[in-house]
């Protein structure tokens, strides 16, 4: 199969990344009618499976919080700018799980870098610093528009905890307002909604009635029931989709994080979602504004929402009695990269925050970085897609490695084309269903390829 197999180009292929990626089961949730037996005070159960935490990230002369951050009275900043290089094969998906950040934190940060490609040896922004929601630090808090949530422990007032997530999709809005949590599961099945089946059916698949706890479940291995009927937190079985409006409203954090979050949380604790894209702060003697592209529900008020945050900033100025410079806070509300940017005149800008970030080592090996096993000539697989560009496969193939549960895949050189190869697979039942998932969620028609080596066995 060539490029010219495709509906139109390489183009339409690469373009549906924010549905490929998170197609399929990722999208659950709303309008959930129950989870079996889901309970108010549970305990981990014995056969719960907790995914392995990663520390705090670390070079050999630096630490860096990506998680749990020191909070003082009255401090409405916390965290710190870095960068890190990539190395061949990184993407900045991996890079972001690795350190606790979600898809829109680093591509608006580093909007410059193919996030799929980025060429060996880039300088990767780490978003890092985050500015806190305005509202009490108490129990959960959620920012749709910074699509991040805030977790103040009651027992621990001198502590953050900062979690990237993935919420609803437009049309399919995560609500807002003031609930909480009502009932916690491990290993919860899913109740598939009629809704969801609907739209499973419309693109030409069924989906069971209940999926069991295992890798196709999309609410992963935790989920806490929300006071809004039908709504959860829990974890993924698409983890790359964090950080993107991918669910049907549900929020959704990384297997890691939901692992922590779940422990810490009570039955009761308060869940405060709101929609704040501008947010400022003083902060060691400095005036920081963040600025977020607001949601497209809420695209229609920005010209409000812009006119409120002036307001606050002349405010400060006054109360402070500082010079602020009004052009950059422009800048930066057309930037909208989730950056603390210091506002007053004269002060630093983006370059200098860039060049002063603080430059880590490369770990070792990336958080749960997809590793592709080796193709042998005994195994099945499936020749996905030819393309001229070499960049245009190496796209492709990693995309297919980012689905939820993996796809492996690999780019392969064959006389003058790169073939985007899937595999390998045990059989050729499980190759169907790869090819079957391919189909679905890429809009590809793939060509099973049978071993090369037929095993005695």
């Amino acid at each position: 199969m060539t490029l010219s197999d495709f509906k139109e180009s390489t183009t339409h292929v690469i373009q549906l990344l924010g549905v490929v990626l998170l197609s399929g089961l990722t999208s659950s949730c709303q309008h959930v009618a129950f989870f079996p037996d889901l309970i108010e005070n549970p305990e981990v159960t014995a056969n719960s499976v907790a995914p392995e935490l990663h520390p705090e990230t670390e070079s050999k002369s630096k630490t860096i919080e990506t998680h749990v951050f020191p909070l003082s009275d009255g401090q409405t900043m916390v965290g710190t700018i870095a960068a890190v290089n990539t190395r061949e094969g990184d993407t900045l998906s991996d890079i972001a799980r690795h350190f606790g950040l979600g898809y829109n934190d680093i591509s608006k940060a580093n909007p410059a870098i193919a996030p799929w490609t980025p060429a060996t040896g880039s300088r990767v922004l780490l978003p890092l610093q985050f500015i806190l929601p305005s509202t009490p630090h108490k129990g959960i808090v959620l920012n749709l528009a910074k699509m991040r949530l805030f977790y103040y422990p009651k027992k621990q007032p001198d502590k953050v905890f900062v979690y990237p997530v993935g919420i609803g999709r437009q049309g399919w809005n995560t609500p807002l307002g003031l609930t909480s949590i009502v009932a916690k599961k491990a290993n919860p099945s899913w109740v598939v909604p009629v809704s969801i089946q609907q739209e499973h059916t419309q693109k030409g698949h069924s989906l069971p009635k209940v999926v069991s706890p295992g890798p196709d479940n999309p609410l992963g291995l935790y989920a806490m029931r929300l006071g809004f009927p039908g709504y959860l937190i829990h974890g993924t079985n698409k983890p790359y989709g964090i950080g993107m409006q991918i669910s049907h409203g549900c929020v959704q954090l990384y297997p890691e994080d939901i692992a922590v979050l779940f422990k810490k949380v009570s039955v009761g604790m308060p869940v405060r979602i709101i929609h704040q894209p501008y947010l400022a702060a003083w902060h060691q003697d400095m005036l920081y504004l963040e600025a977020n592209e607001p949601l497209s529900k809420w695209i229609h008020d920005k010209s409000r929402l812009k006119k409120q945050l002036l307001k606050q900033l002349h405010e400060i100025s006054s109360k402070k009695h500082v010079t602020i410079d009004w052009e950059k806070v422009e800048r930066i509300v057309q930037r909208s990269d989730g950056i603390p940017t210091p506002i007053l005149a004269q002060s630093p800008d983006l370059a200098d925050i860039a060049a002063n970030a603080v430059q880590l080592e490369h770990p070792e090996q990336l958080y749960q970085q997809p590793i592709v096993a080796e193709l042998k000539d005994s195994d099945w697989s499936i020749l996905v897609a030819s393309f001229d560009n070499e960049t245009e496969a190496q796209k492709l193939a990693t995309m297919l490695n980012h689905q939820g549960p993996i796809i492996p895949t690999r780019k392969i050189r064959k006389d003058n084309a790169y073939q985007v190869i899937a595999g390998p697979f045990k059989n050729k039942k499980e190759v169907k269903a790869v090819a079957k998932r391919i189909r679905i969620d890429f809009e590809i028609d793939v060509e099973p390829l049978k071993p090369r080596l037929i095993s005695e066995n």
